[in-house]
Protein backbone atom coordinates (compact mmCIF):
# COMPACT_ATOMS: atom_id res chain seq x y z
CA UNK A 1 0.00 0.00 0.00
CA UNK A 2 1.15 3.57 -0.97
CA UNK A 3 2.70 5.10 2.02
CA UNK A 4 -0.19 8.22 1.31
CA UNK A 5 -3.10 5.26 2.46
CA UNK A 6 -1.34 3.59 4.66
CA UNK A 7 -3.59 3.10 8.23
CA UNK A 8 -0.71 3.84 10.26
CA UNK A 9 -0.59 6.96 8.46
CA UNK A 10 -4.20 8.32 8.31
CA UNK A 11 -4.27 7.20 12.15
CA UNK A 12 -1.74 9.91 12.92
CA UNK A 13 -2.60 12.62 10.57
CA UNK A 14 -6.23 12.20 12.07
CA UNK A 15 -6.39 14.51 15.22
CA UNK A 16 -4.52 17.46 13.00
CA UNK A 17 -7.29 16.70 10.43
CA UNK A 18 -9.99 17.49 12.79
CA UNK A 19 -7.95 20.96 13.76
CA UNK A 20 -7.85 21.95 10.59
CA UNK A 21 -11.36 21.57 9.19
CA UNK A 22 -13.02 24.76 8.14
CA UNK A 23 -15.87 24.07 11.07
CA UNK A 24 -17.50 27.48 10.66
CA UNK A 25 -18.74 25.72 6.92
CA UNK A 26 -21.31 23.51 8.88
CA UNK A 27 -23.61 26.37 9.19
CA UNK A 28 -24.34 26.92 6.15
CA UNK A 29 -24.60 23.58 5.24
CA UNK A 30 -26.91 22.53 7.72
CA UNK A 31 -29.49 24.65 6.90
CA UNK A 32 -29.84 22.31 3.26
CA UNK A 33 -30.24 19.24 5.85
CA UNK A 34 -33.33 17.56 6.03
CA UNK A 35 -32.99 14.27 8.41
CA UNK A 36 -32.47 11.32 8.39
CA UNK A 37 -29.40 12.18 6.32
CA UNK A 38 -27.61 10.22 3.44
CA UNK A 39 -23.59 10.64 3.63
CA UNK A 40 -21.53 9.40 0.98
CA UNK A 41 -17.95 9.65 2.26
CA UNK A 42 -15.45 9.59 -0.90
CA UNK A 43 -12.29 7.90 -0.47
CA UNK A 44 -13.20 7.51 3.23
CA UNK A 45 -10.06 5.95 3.81
CA UNK A 46 -10.14 4.54 7.34
CA UNK A 47 -13.25 6.51 8.67
CA UNK A 48 -11.83 9.68 10.03
CA UNK A 49 -14.45 12.42 7.93
CA UNK A 50 -17.23 9.81 9.71
CA UNK A 51 -15.94 10.21 12.74
CA UNK A 52 -15.17 13.83 12.86
CA UNK A 53 -18.49 14.80 10.75
CA UNK A 54 -21.31 12.62 12.01
CA UNK A 55 -21.51 14.00 15.59
CA UNK A 56 -21.90 17.19 14.17
CA UNK A 57 -24.80 16.75 11.75
CA UNK A 58 -28.24 16.87 12.49
CA UNK A 59 -30.32 13.71 13.58
CA UNK A 60 -30.21 10.43 11.97
CA UNK A 61 -28.12 9.58 9.90
CA UNK A 62 -26.63 6.60 6.99
CA UNK A 63 -22.94 6.82 5.73
CA UNK A 64 -22.05 5.33 2.70
CA UNK A 65 -18.92 5.24 2.32
CA UNK A 66 -16.46 4.41 -0.85
CA UNK A 67 -12.87 3.37 -1.21
CA UNK A 68 -11.03 1.18 -3.18
CA UNK A 69 -8.88 -0.82 -0.47
CA UNK A 70 -11.32 -3.36 0.86
CA UNK A 71 -9.15 -3.01 4.24
CA UNK A 72 -9.36 0.37 4.79
CA UNK A 73 -12.96 -0.04 4.20
CA UNK A 74 -13.52 -2.54 6.81
CA UNK A 75 -12.09 -0.38 9.50
CA UNK A 76 -14.08 2.58 7.96
CA UNK A 77 -17.65 0.55 8.83
CA UNK A 78 -17.28 -0.73 11.61
CA UNK A 79 -15.53 3.34 13.41
CA UNK A 80 -17.96 5.08 13.00
CA UNK A 81 -20.81 6.19 15.45
CA UNK A 82 -23.29 5.88 13.11
CA UNK A 83 -24.96 3.01 10.61
CA UNK A 84 -22.53 2.78 7.69
CA UNK A 85 -21.95 0.26 4.44
CA UNK A 86 -19.22 -0.09 2.29
CA UNK A 87 -18.85 0.12 -1.25
CA UNK A 88 -15.42 -0.67 -2.80
CA UNK A 89 -15.77 0.38 -6.13
CA UNK A 90 -13.61 3.29 -8.29
CA UNK A 91 -14.88 6.59 -7.68
CA UNK A 92 -13.52 8.52 -10.61
CA UNK A 93 -16.78 7.82 -12.92
CA UNK A 94 -19.69 8.56 -10.05
CA UNK A 95 -22.77 10.03 -11.72
CA UNK A 96 -26.03 11.81 -10.98
CA UNK A 97 -27.28 8.58 -10.84
CA UNK A 98 -24.96 6.80 -8.41
CA UNK A 99 -25.69 9.86 -5.61
CA UNK A 100 -29.43 9.42 -6.43
CA UNK A 101 -31.02 10.01 -2.53
CA UNK A 102 -27.57 11.17 -1.13
CA UNK A 103 -28.01 14.29 1.46
CA UNK A 104 -24.37 15.10 1.20
CA UNK A 105 -21.25 14.22 -0.64
CA UNK A 106 -17.96 14.66 1.38
CA UNK A 107 -14.71 13.98 0.97
CA UNK A 108 -11.46 14.64 2.59
CA UNK A 109 -7.61 14.93 0.97
CA UNK A 110 -9.21 13.49 -2.21
CA UNK A 111 -9.07 16.23 -4.84
CA UNK A 112 -5.42 17.53 -5.39
CA UNK A 113 -5.29 13.47 -6.65
CA UNK A 114 -7.72 13.64 -9.04
CA UNK A 115 -7.54 15.04 -12.99
CA UNK A 116 -9.60 18.22 -14.19
CA UNK A 117 -11.99 15.73 -16.07
CA UNK A 118 -12.60 13.68 -12.75
CA UNK A 119 -13.21 16.88 -10.96
CA UNK A 120 -15.70 18.28 -13.23
CA UNK A 121 -17.56 15.30 -13.57
CA UNK A 122 -17.42 15.29 -10.06
CA UNK A 123 -19.25 18.25 -9.47
CA UNK A 124 -21.23 17.77 -12.40
CA UNK A 125 -22.72 14.66 -10.38
CA UNK A 126 -23.32 16.63 -7.08
CA UNK A 127 -25.09 19.36 -8.93
CA UNK A 128 -27.39 16.98 -11.26
CA UNK A 129 -28.12 15.02 -7.96
CA UNK A 130 -29.43 17.92 -6.12
CA UNK A 131 -26.82 17.10 -2.99
CA UNK A 132 -24.33 19.65 -1.14
CA UNK A 133 -20.43 18.76 -1.15
CA UNK A 134 -17.96 19.18 1.53
CA UNK A 135 -14.73 18.69 0.42
CA UNK A 136 -12.00 19.64 2.99
CA UNK A 137 -8.47 19.39 3.39
CA UNK A 138 -7.47 20.01 -0.35
CA UNK A 139 -3.57 20.79 -0.23
CA UNK A 140 -2.98 24.45 -2.03
CA UNK A 141 0.71 24.13 -2.56
CA UNK A 142 2.09 26.79 0.12
CA UNK A 143 4.33 25.30 3.41
CA UNK A 144 5.89 27.91 6.12
CA UNK A 145 8.41 26.49 8.23
CA UNK A 146 9.82 28.12 10.64
CA UNK A 147 12.87 28.82 11.43
CA UNK A 148 13.08 29.19 7.20
CA UNK A 149 16.01 27.49 5.48
CA UNK A 150 16.78 28.57 1.96
CA UNK A 151 15.97 25.53 0.29
CA UNK A 152 12.80 25.47 1.58
CA UNK A 153 11.59 27.16 -2.05
CA UNK A 154 13.01 24.98 -3.79
CA UNK A 155 11.42 22.20 -1.68
CA UNK A 156 8.00 23.42 -2.53
CA UNK A 157 8.28 23.83 -6.00
CA UNK A 158 9.59 20.38 -6.60
CA UNK A 159 6.88 19.29 -4.64
CA UNK A 160 4.16 20.76 -6.17
CA UNK A 161 5.46 19.99 -9.37
CA UNK A 162 5.58 15.99 -7.93
CA UNK A 163 1.61 16.55 -6.84
CA UNK A 164 0.94 17.81 -10.94
CA UNK A 165 2.55 14.77 -11.63
CA UNK A 166 1.28 12.36 -14.59
CA UNK A 167 0.41 9.01 -13.14
CA UNK A 168 -0.50 5.85 -15.59
CA UNK A 169 -1.96 8.72 -18.38
CA UNK A 170 -3.51 10.56 -15.27
CA UNK A 171 -2.03 14.57 -15.07
CA UNK A 172 -3.24 14.79 -11.62
CA UNK A 173 -4.39 18.59 -10.13
CA UNK A 174 -2.40 18.49 -6.95
CA UNK A 175 -2.79 22.41 -5.48
CA UNK A 176 -4.64 23.17 -8.53
CA UNK A 177 -7.70 21.37 -7.21
CA UNK A 178 -9.23 23.78 -4.61
CA UNK A 179 -9.49 26.18 -7.62
CA UNK A 180 -10.36 23.64 -10.30
CA UNK A 181 -13.20 22.50 -8.17
CA UNK A 182 -15.00 25.98 -6.97
CA UNK A 183 -14.72 26.70 -10.90
CA UNK A 184 -16.67 23.17 -11.48
CA UNK A 185 -19.71 23.91 -9.12
CA UNK A 186 -19.48 27.82 -10.25
CA UNK A 187 -20.36 27.40 -13.51
CA UNK A 188 -23.30 24.61 -12.62
CA UNK A 189 -24.83 27.25 -10.11
CA UNK A 190 -23.73 26.34 -7.14
CA UNK A 191 -23.15 28.48 -4.19
CA UNK A 192 -19.66 28.14 -3.55
CA UNK A 193 -18.22 28.82 -0.43
CA UNK A 194 -14.33 28.64 0.41
CA UNK A 195 -11.89 28.65 3.81
CA UNK A 196 -8.38 28.20 5.04
CA UNK A 197 -7.90 24.88 6.34
CA UNK A 198 -4.39 24.40 7.75
CA UNK A 199 -2.43 21.91 9.54
CA UNK A 200 -0.33 23.78 12.01
CA UNK A 201 2.50 21.50 13.13
CA UNK A 202 4.84 22.21 16.38
CA UNK A 203 6.23 20.18 19.43
CA UNK A 204 3.35 18.45 20.35
CA UNK A 205 3.02 16.85 17.10
CA UNK A 206 6.64 16.13 16.45
CA UNK A 207 5.81 12.81 14.94
CA UNK A 208 3.51 13.88 12.56
CA UNK A 209 5.75 16.59 11.78
CA UNK A 210 8.94 14.04 11.10
CA UNK A 211 6.18 12.10 8.86
CA UNK A 212 5.31 14.25 6.72
CA UNK A 213 8.43 16.63 6.22
CA UNK A 214 10.38 12.46 5.10
CA UNK A 215 7.40 12.50 2.98
CA UNK A 216 7.51 16.14 1.76
CA UNK A 217 11.50 16.02 0.50
CA UNK A 218 11.08 12.43 -0.82
CA UNK A 219 8.44 13.26 -3.04
CA UNK A 220 10.53 16.69 -3.98
CA UNK A 221 13.59 14.63 -4.75
CA UNK A 222 11.45 12.05 -6.49
CA UNK A 223 10.74 14.76 -9.02
CA UNK A 224 14.26 16.79 -8.78
CA UNK A 225 16.97 14.40 -8.56
CA UNK A 226 19.58 16.81 -8.23
CA UNK A 227 17.87 18.54 -5.04
CA UNK A 228 20.57 17.86 -2.22
CA UNK A 229 18.35 16.82 0.19
CA UNK A 230 20.33 15.00 2.84
CA UNK A 231 22.20 17.60 4.40
CA UNK A 232 18.60 19.64 4.71
CA UNK A 233 16.31 16.46 6.09
CA UNK A 234 19.23 15.95 8.88
CA UNK A 235 19.16 19.17 10.05
CA UNK A 236 15.52 20.02 9.74
CA UNK A 237 14.66 16.72 11.30
CA UNK A 238 17.23 17.27 14.23
CA UNK A 239 14.96 20.74 14.93
CA UNK A 240 11.89 18.80 15.44
CA UNK A 241 13.00 16.17 17.84
CA UNK A 242 14.60 19.27 19.81
CA UNK A 243 10.93 21.00 19.50
CA UNK A 244 12.06 24.05 17.34
CA UNK A 245 10.63 23.36 13.94
CA UNK A 246 6.88 24.85 12.93
CA UNK A 247 5.54 23.97 9.99
CA UNK A 248 2.07 25.05 8.29
CA UNK A 249 0.71 23.62 5.50
CA UNK A 250 -1.78 24.74 3.68
CA UNK A 251 -5.19 23.23 2.43
CA UNK A 252 -8.55 24.57 1.57
CA UNK A 253 -11.85 23.57 2.25
CA UNK A 254 -14.73 23.87 0.12
CA UNK A 255 -18.87 23.49 0.11
CA UNK A 256 -20.49 24.00 -2.50
CA UNK A 257 -24.69 23.94 -1.76
CA UNK A 258 -27.46 23.58 -4.60
CA UNK A 259 -28.03 27.69 -6.25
Amino acid sequence: MHTQFAPEWLALREDADAAARAEDLLEPLRSHLIPPLVVRDLGCGTGAMGRWLAPRLPGEQRWLLTDRDPALLAQAAGSLPVPAVAILRDLTDLTAADLAGASLVTASALLDLLTADEVDALAAACVAAGCPALLTLTVVGRVELEPADPLDANLTAAFNAHQRRTVTGRRLLGPDAADVAAAAFDRRGAVVHRRSSPWRLGPDRRELTARWLRGWVDAAEEQEPGLAVDAYLHRRLAACEAGELRATIHHEDLLALPG
